[in-house]
């Protein structure tokens, strides 16, 4: 059987902002299976901001060279199968990239429990709230931070999948939650869909120091990063003495030429800070355990996350480019097939 896969890989690294160039779509004709391989059509990927920083630097993994297929988490169905892990049918989840479709040696690929994968989750919520930008939020909140009860707890690009989670988690153990996002209209969705405290738009404001210090006059005991640069800075001027920093994005920094970095650095010696930085992987043998907590939520309505499905493979560089642009109001996710 003869299946080509059209596949996004990287034309150029950005210089700056990334550009449309930076992208090229390439067809590959998919190798036949062997013993113990599965061919999977995928029906939806992600994209995904942190992706940025491998386009441009060697990160949490080599940095991408040009030719190489773009990061990023999928869904979809197992099509051939020669593994008798997998049967024709099951819905997997992978991080194999933009592609249409792959084989595998299933290594990496997880199939996608009925149980869990059920109304009202659908298989989505794999690469989205039990994905792993749900999963970082919840691993930064509890095992990194270690957010207790009562504590005032801040979260940068609060309306993303990340940082929404992270304040839905936050509130769920008896903190009191406050979120920075880039608009009103986004402000309003922390405050009155995630239920956090406040929202401070950070557009609007000249000093976002001050107005942290403002909406969070006793000070703030847990800083949930997702942005860096300047924004760090104003949270570490209002923390409290023994105040903890998880580290999870930087999203301000990856398209930098010249990162701007940490200025205030002198805070963590005056309020005894901690400050950690963390991927998601470091705490995978607690996957289960954490996705049954959080589906657990989700039932119950105490965590909601919202999805912003954009149709046709073809449309992934440009709806990743709009992250950058702030247009996503939730996990954007590029659908493959149109009754996926």
């Amino acid at each position: 059987m003869t299946t080509v896969s059209r596949n996004w890989v990287l034309a150029g690294a950005p210089e700056g902002e990334p550009v449309i160039d930076n992208f090229r779509m390439v067809s590959t004709e998919l190798p036949a299976l062997r013993e113990g391989g599965i061919r999977v059509a995928n029906t939806y990927i992600s994209v995904d901001p942190g992706v940025l920083d491998r386009l441009t630097r060697d990160s949490y993994a080599p940095r991408l060279q040009p030719g190489e297929v773009i990061d990023g988490f999928s869904v979809g169905v197992v099509a051939e199968s020669r593994n008798p892990r997998f049967e024709v049918g099951d819905r997997v989840s992978s991080a194999n990239g933009w592609r249409e479709g792959y084989v595998s040696s299933g290594r990496g690929v997880l199939r996608l429990h009925p149980a869990v994968f059920s109304p009202p989750l659908s298989e989505r919520a794999a690469i989205g709230a039990l994905g792993v930008s749900g999963l970082t939020a919840y691993f930064g909140i509890r095992r990194v931070a270690e957010a207790r009860d009562g504590e005032a707890v801040l979260v940068s690009s609060a309306a993303g999948p990340v940082g929404s989670t992270a304040l839905q988690v936050a509130r769920n153990l008896g903190c009191r939650t406050v979120g920075i996002a880039g608009s009103e209209d986004k402000c309003r969705l922390v405050t009155d869909e995630l239920g956090a405290d406040k929202c401070i738009n950070y557009r609007a404001e000249p000093d976002l120091a001050a107005a942290i210090s403002r909406v969070c006059p006793g000070g703030v005991d847990v800083y949930f990063d997702n942005v860096g640069g300047e924004t760090l800075d104003a949270a570490l001027m209002n923390m409290n003495t023994g105040g903890r920093v998880a580290i999870s994005g930087q999203v301000s920094e990856y398209a930098r030429v010249q990162p701007r970095g940490i200025r205030a650095v002198g805070e963590m010696i005056n309020r005894r800070l901690t400050m950690t930085g963390f991927v998601v992987w470091d705490f995978l043998p607690h996957f289960r355990q954490a996705m049954s907590e959080m589906r657990e939520w989700i039932v119950s309505d105490r965590l909601v996350f919202r999805e912003e499905i954009i149709d046709g493979f073809e449309n992934a560089p440009e709806a990743f480019l709009g992250l950058f642009r702030g247009e996503n109001r939730g996990r954007r996710l590029i659908r493959l097939v149109s009754d996926a």
